[in-house]
């Protein structure tokens, strides 16, 4: 609301509180007067505050013309070249007529064609893409240029030049790639994609099926969608994407680039309205490192984590369910800032955390080597540990602390038959020498254990946050629970290399 329309709303009301102070409502007339006064004031602040609203609405844009003459000379056709062998079919294969001209061949008179040793041939596959610096830097997705020998890029005058590889993020889908032009070039800028709100309009402009600088416009649908990966950070939209338009770019109406095209979801192959691109935050900080290193450098915390539920929520003390539960710590930058098992990270570097996908995408941005404060909550109370990051690309994988094993034993209870963990056990479930802990044997279909997942062949090796390797020591954790009046018990399951945290009731076996 501009100055001048608060101005009049506040003389309205002004006017209303008037004619109510100075009326007699024991006069039928001044109160006839009063009413129709207080009728057209009241009119008069309706419109008033109408009018904003009004004008709100009309945003929407009666044509996406201009700023498509706005961004039109930075969006690229990608055309890639490959070398195949030529059994093997090619980037743009799929020609209902190849079987048929195949099983010709092989019915011929003579019979078929004796088998030719594999000849290469040249496949070639399309794409888009969009300029970003006056330079030449031109982002596109990794799948667009996969494998390729050569790649050129179409601008929308027309010029074709030769572009090299600077680096790919297969984990984004992205890729940066570079072009020598004789003159600086027209480039379109990243928005801010968390800016954007569901119902936005967007723009997506590429090279759908080969038909070459197509515009197609719509509204998002959803933001931070997740498909398959760890730092999916999905725009979806309603804007026609098709194949070809992979690595294109997706704008908000300022024409800033707030999403790469990247994927569709379709049974025929086709648009049917559910497309998504890869968020502007997520690929702008991709890209910055591609640009400066050739290869990404995310930052490596070293734990395994899940997420909090309510019933983990209350076994662990939290008030309500929040953070990442950690799982295990193997040797890494986490362990030796002493980060241990059944901690749940509830801040990083100051950003609150509240589940295990964010955890893992904050720390993928974070740089490595930066020393940050990692808040956790252990035993009740909440304390901050320093911790200096690793770089996840060159992390090892996680090998679990040593344990020792007892003499075999078994006992049921909660739904689970559990045994300690013998070296023929071992050699049955595939565990090294130093995995320590009781195996389950059994699983009650009816009980909350096996709601929860618990199947034979995992191993426990934590009962109510206290390591166990025996029996004894797994019944007494869940009587120690019972007599504090606890009613959720904790075990750390194990299932090959993964583990997670599972809250199981108290209240019946």
């Amino acid at each position: 609301m501009t100055s001048t329309e608060l101005a009049a709303l506040r003389a309205a009301l002004w006017y209303l509180r008037r004619i109510i102070l100075t009326t007699d409502i024991t006069s039928p007339r001044p109160v006839g007067d009063a009413f129709r006064a207080l009728q057209a004031a009241a009119l008069g602040v309706a419109l008033t505050v109408a009018a904003p609203l009004a004008a709100a609405a009309q945003t929407q844009p009666d044509t996406f013309a201009d700023l498509v003459d706005q961004v039109s000379d930075s969006v690229v056709n990608i055309t890639t070249n490959t070398t195949i062998a030529s059994a093997e079919r090619g980037p743009n294969s799929g020609n209902p007529l190849e079987d048929f001209f195949e099983e010709f061949r092989n019915q011929r008179p003579d019979g078929p064609t004796p088998p030719v040793p594999p000849q290469s041939r040249r496949g070639s596959a399309l794409g888009s893409g969009f300029v970003i610096s006056e330079d030449g830097y031109i982002v596109t997705n990794n799948h667009v240029i996969e494998n390729a020998d050569e790649i050129t890029i179409e601008f929308y005058s027309g010029e074709e030049l030769d572009a090299e590889l600077i680096g790919t993020d297969p984990n984004t889908d992205i890729a940066l790639l570079k072009v020598d032009a004789p003159e600086a070039m027209e480039f379109v800028p990243f928005g801010d994609s968390d800016a954007m709100r569901t119902g936005d309009w967007v723009m997506a402009m590429g090279n759908p099926l080969g038909q070459g600088f197509s515009v197609s416009a719509g509204i998002v649908s959803a933001r931070e969608r997740e498909l398959q990966g760890a730092y999916d950070d999905y725009i979806q939209t309603d804007a026609a994407i098709n194949r070809g338009n992979s690595g294109g770019p997706l704008f908000n109406l300022d024409g800033e680039v707030i999403g790469v095209n990247t994927a569709i979801l379709s049974p025929t192959g086709g648009s049917i309205g559910i497309g998504f691109a890869m968020s502007s935050n997520v690929v702008t900080n991709v890209v910055d490192q591609l640009r400066e290193y050739g290869e990404t450098r995310r930052g490596w915390l070293g734990v395994r984590i899940q997420d909090v539920d309510d019933e983990l929520a209350d076994a662990l003390g939290l008030e309500k369910a929040r953070g990442a539960l950690v799982t295990d710590v193997p040797e890494g930058p986490a362990r030796e800032a002493g980060i241990e098992a059944r901690d749940v990270i509830v801040s990083f570097d100051g950003t609150e955390i509240d589940s295990t996908r964010q955890l893992v995408r904050t720390v993928g941005n974070a740089p490595v080597d930066k020393a940050v404060r990692v808040t956790v909550f252990r035993d009740g109370e909440t304390q901050t540990l320093l911790v200096t990051l690793g770089r996840r690309e060159e992390a090892e994988r996680a090998v679990p602390a040593s344990m020792n094993s007892e003499d075999p034993a078994e006992t049921t209870t909660l739904g689970l038959t559990v045994s300690t963990l013998t070296d023929e056990v071992r050699a049955e479930l595939g565990l090294d020498d130093e995995a320590a802990g009781l195996v389950v044997t059994d699983v009650d279909p009816d009980s909350a254990a096996y709601e929860k997942g618990i199947a034979a062949g995992d191993l426990i090796e934590q009962a109510g946050q206290v390591d166990v390797t025996s029996v004894s020591e797994f019944e007494d954790r869940i009587e120690e629970a019972r007599d504090a009046g606890q009613k959720t018990f904790l075990l750390l399951v194990r299932r090959g290399e993964d583990a997670r945290f599972v809250a199981i009731p108290l209240d019946g076996e």
